[in-house]
This record gives C-alpha cells, structure tokens and sequence, in this order.
C-alpha cells in the first residue's frame, strides 16, 4: 500500500516567490515559498522537505543525537540534499579549506570571514550531498533541491549575511566539526541503481533506469518514495514530481525513459529496491 502525503509550506525570507506549484499545497500569493515538509507519524524518524532559494541560507550547523539530547531535544540532525535545478554559477558550502580551532570558527563567524574560508562547491541539477550531523554548511541561492533529514527542526546559526535574525554562536561552536568536507561517490548497485548513502539514520537510492523494480516497505519500516523526474508508477499510480509517498509493504516500482526516484529508509534498512527479472 502506498499513500501520498501531504506537505506544509513554510516560508523563508530566502524563499522564492516564483517557486512552482506543488500539488495540494496553499500558499500565501506573493509569500516567499522557502519550504514544503513532508512528515507522517507511520514513519516519525524521517523528514523530506522542498526548498526553494533565491538568496543563500545561513551558514549553519546541526547537532548530533547526543548533544541535541542534553539539550532537550529528541533527535540530532544528519541530512542529504538531491539537486533538483540549478541556476547558473549556483553553489553549496559545505566545509572548510583547511582545519579550524574554535577560536578560530567563533572569530571567523564575527568577523564575517567564514564566507571566505568554506568551501562553495558548484552544483548542477541530479548532484547528491550527504550531509553529517556537525557539518558547517550553507545553501546558496538560484537552487530547489530536495532535503531528507532526522526529523527535527533544529538549526544553529553561526553567520547570516546581516539579516535581523538570532544567531546561536556557542550552541554552533560546540556542535561543529570545523574541517574539510569530504563527498562519497555513489555506489552502482545495478542497472539504473545507486546507492547514494548508507548513513547512521537513513539509507538513500535513486532509481533512473527505465524498467521494474521491486521497493520493499513494512509497517514498521515504510520506504520513502519522492518522484524526482516525471516517468515514474508505484503499483500502477503516478508518482508526480513534487509530491512524497509512503509505501508500507513491497511495491513495484516503474521507471521511463527520463524518470528518476528517490527511495529512503530509515536507520539500519538499506532501500532494497530490486531490479525485477
């Protein structure tokens, strides 16, 4: 059985006003669209959201499970990004140059310098990040890119370009790996089959070869289906790109020409998505 969900659109002052439409999303006319979440309590570990930017983020960070538990929270946050269009010269900061000391993080976010000192990798639509809990980072602008994350809504923010917006200055210092940032190729596991990441709290495929697979989902562990490309069925119905599914027992998965699907599980369930004979 698979089931749509439905998502929340959160605005952002980064936030595009010309985002697309999203199936069965309200929106406030003229309302800067910087988000849509996509979360059910079938499978509370997970989060997938959609973001729109026309101007970078904050550069931010996100703690892990056990910092984010002493200070009162549920979860840490580990989370991956799938581009879905790019504008010209569109980046993501991800990292550092070089290795920092706190001292030398906690002044490079006063100073404004940490802009200089991350690393902005140039991005194009189908580019995959993975993004580990201490990671400093920051979304550029001109992009829409889909996030499956920890569910949670916890964020630390070292820099945000002037905006009048609070910044958690110790909160980001002692949750920071301030250090390189190192990106894991996809691993090929079949003909239009990749695993994108096996993480400590979500594993991720993406299917893009026309053919049938076969996703396996429970109860106890539904599989994530977010449709990335148009061309894609799960048991007869159209996935819709803009739109999340879950699927809480086996279904069969059809991919065309041109189609792409993202497959998430959470902790410890790889994405078990078979190619069909």
């Amino acid at each position: 059985m698979i089931r749509q969900l439905s998502g929340q659109a959160v605005e952002k002052v980064w936030g595009r006003r010309d985002a697309p439409a999203i199936p069965g999303i309200a929106r406030t006319p003229g309302a800067p669209l910087g988000e849509v979440w996509f979360a059910h309590e079938a499978a509370p570990a997970l989060m997938v959201k959609f973001l729109y930017t026309s101007e970078k983020l904050s550069i931010q960070v996100h703690p892990d499970d056990a910092l984010a538990r002493a200070s009162g929270h549920p979860r840490g946050k580990e989370e991956a990004w799938y581009v879905l269009t790019a504008e010209p010269g569109a980046t993501i900061g991800a990292g550092f140059s070089r290795e920092l000391s706190e001292e030398d993080l906690r002044a490079a976010a006063l100073d404004g310098s940490i802009v200089d000192l991350m690393v902005w990798h140039p991005v194009k639509p189908g580019d995959f990040f993975y993004v580990p809990a201490g990671t400093v980072h920051a979304i550029g602008a001109g992009l829409s890119l889909v996030e499956i994350q920890q569910n949670v809504d916890l964020t630390y923010r070292l820099y945000d370009y002037g905006r009048p917006r609070p910044l958690q200055l110790d909160e980001s210092i002692a949750a920071a790996t301030p250090a390189p940032f190192k990106r894991a190729p996809a691993k090929r596991l079949g003909p239009g089959r990749e695993q994108l990441v096996t993480a400590p709290h979500f594993a991720i495929e993406r299917l893009s070869r026309p053919g049938d697979h076969q996703v396996a989902g429970s109860a106890a562990d539904p599989a994530w289906l977010v449709p990335v490309a148009p061309g894609c069925q799960a048991g007869g119905t159209s996935l819709e790109p803009g739109t999340v599914w879950l699927a809480d027992s086996a279904v069969d998965i059809a991919i065309a020409e041109g189609g792409a699907l993202l497959v998430a599980h959470a902790s410890g369930h790889p994405a078990c998505a078979q190619e069909r004979e």
